[in-house]
């Protein structure tokens, strides 16, 4: 009965839906024809113009830049995997499900079978009803296109046009076996908000969605050169285990992969968070909200949630570091620090561990982290990256100590670094720090407190870099007998250990005072 209820109370909706979309696309009953086609034409030019007239009930505030540019990636290529990280209320489902595919049929005829997918089959099959609810009651579209509808029902999953257009939809997870049968197959694929939290935490889960995606969706293409091919998923990004960020990181990996062969690719990825930083609250869409609305919302939000569901940003809550103490910064200059460190832990095992180094800056009480080495990894990459680091950053002739571990004195340790020297024809400076090395997890929680009166800061640029998220992941989880790699939280104790101790001599010049003046202004 509960589920005979609902049915009823979603036909209902839709009834009412469709009268409100009647309503508010009126026409011009007196406009001529030639003032109709010249209007047209101006319309078609242009999508976001063309979304707007056509789709006044969704387009309540003007359209994002970011609208723009995804459309006209998605309108500008036949063939295109386009993957958009976006923030909760951001617009894209209207845009994806229906703005986009809509401009796609009926302004340039590009559309013969649209397919989307949706977390289940309830709501792919709501989010369809949005279509076949335009195609027959916008007036607009009625006036302009022609009466399209033909037969099917969204409630069933499917409808027809009466130019053979064909819509289905399908739950995430369903065999698309239907769209696989006769000589059309889907040329756009949607996928919207696929990712479920309650399942976030079973790897195998993800991965079977994640290759459902890449293996079954994609598959669902025709096999043809000249086959229009146009796939676009979109989701906010909340946590690092769920599909849309493994998806997330595959694109930038085939977009890199791509560039470094000079070759062309089919890939776009958009990121689009709610604002610019959590400073200014500057949003990205400042013609549906302010800055002052953002930064209420942040006020009145866990930190962690904020983050997750608006600024496509995997926060855990910490037991020892808590996630609100984490905070970027646009770095200054070397020069304008009190003292830099580049501080090394490198572990006993060689590949088996994981090796960091810390470029650590001071400026007053505060503390820059400006580059970040994280990985499970060799020595020899470790040195790799340092050199690296010192020759893109162009740090010879700054005044930066580089410290590592005291074991790096052995010499199975400092000989990669000595190696990758005598390849480059210079050797970077490094010394043994003689930091105690007992009670590791105890340095590691000492530290908390810089962290707690704010007086860390993370490198803006280097935010989305694999080591920094690393780094914060095991930030967040540490606590005493946690089963994490500790290396970057203990190269980073190192660092501020070294850091605080030479801007200190640095800071104060040293006055002495000779034993007779003493012993005379004594008394």
């Amino acid at each position: 009965m509960a589920g005979k209820s609902s049915y009823i109370k979603l036909l209902s909706d839709y009834d009412k839906h469709c009268l409100r979309i009647a309503k508010a696309t009126s026409i011009d009953i007196n406009e001529n024809h030639a003032d109709k086609i010249k209007r047209i034409s101006l319309l078609e030019k242009d999508y976001i113009r063309w979304f707007e007239y056509y789709f006044p009930n969704y387009a309540k505030k003007k359209s994002a830049a970011f609208h723009k540019k995804l459309a006209n990636a998605i309108i500008k290529n036949k063939k295109i995997k386009a993957l958009m990280e976006a923030y909760r209320s951001s617009g894209k489902s209207v845009h994806i499900d229906l703005g986009i595919p809509m401009y796609l049929y009926l302004a340039i005829g590009e559309l013969k079978f649209m397919m989307l997918v949706g977390e289940t089959h309830p709501k792919a099959k709501k989010l369809l009803s949005g279509i076949q609810a335009q195609l027959e009651h916008n007036h607009r579209i009625i006036n302009d296109y022609g009466s399209k509808f033909r037969q099917g029902d969204w409630a069933e999953g499917e409808f027809l046009t009466a130019d053979g257009v064909r819509f289905m939809a399908i739950g995430f997870g369903m065999n698309p076996r239907g769209a696989r049968e006769g000589e059309d197959r889907p040329d756009y694929i949607a996928v919207d908000d696929i990712d479920n939290k309650k399942h976030i935490k079973n790897s195998d889960l993800m991965s079977e969605g994640t290759d459902y995606i890449t293996e079954e969706i994609w598959g669902l293409f025709d096999a043809d050169e000249d086959a229009v091919e146009r796939f676009i998923y979109a989701n906010n990004n909340f946590h690092k285990n769920s599909i849309t960020n493994r998806l997330v990181c595959y694109f930038k990996q085939k977009i890199k992969e791509a560039k470094e062969k000079g070759r062309k690719h089919n890939f776009f990825h958009l990121r689009v968070d709610a604002v610019k930083d959590i400073n200014s609250f500057e949003p990205n869409w400042p013609e549906k909200t302010s800055a002052e609305y953002w930064r209420r919302k942040f006020e009145d939000m866990p930190y962690r949630s904020f983050m997750r569901e608006f600024m496509n940003t995997h926060i855990a809550e910490g037991k020892i570091f808590k996630a609100e103490w984490i905070q970027f910064t646009k770095i200054l200059p070397y020069d304008k620090y009190d003292a830099i460190v580049a501080y090394g832990d490198l572990s006993w095992q060689d590949e088996a561990c994981h090796k960091s180094i810390v470029f650590l800056g001071k400026i007053g009480r505060d503390f820059h982290i400006l580059h970040t080495f994280f990985r499970q990894t060799s020595r020899a990459d470790a040195a790799i990256w340092l050199y690296d680091t010192f020759e893109d950053k162009k740090l010879s002739g700054k005044s930066i100590q580089y410290m590592f571990e005291g074991l790096f004195a052995m010499s199975e340790f400092s000989n990669d670094f000595d190696e990758e020297g005598d390849n480059r024809g210079y050797y970077i400076p490094i010394v043994a720090s003689k930091r105690p090395k007992s009670d590791k997890e105890g340095r590691i929680e000492s530290m908390s407190g810089y962290f707690q009166r704010r007086n860390v800061f993370w490198n803006e640029a280097e935010k989305d870099n694999s080591d920094t998220v690393l780094a914060q992941e095991t930030y967040l989880a540490f606590e005493k007998g946690a089963k994490i790699p500790l290396d970057f939280l203990d190269a980073l104790h190192g660092a501020i250990t070294e850091v605080n101790q030479l801007s200190f001599i640095g800071k104060f010049d040293i006055i002495t005072t000779p034993r007779s003046t003493f012993e005379k202004d004594r008394f």
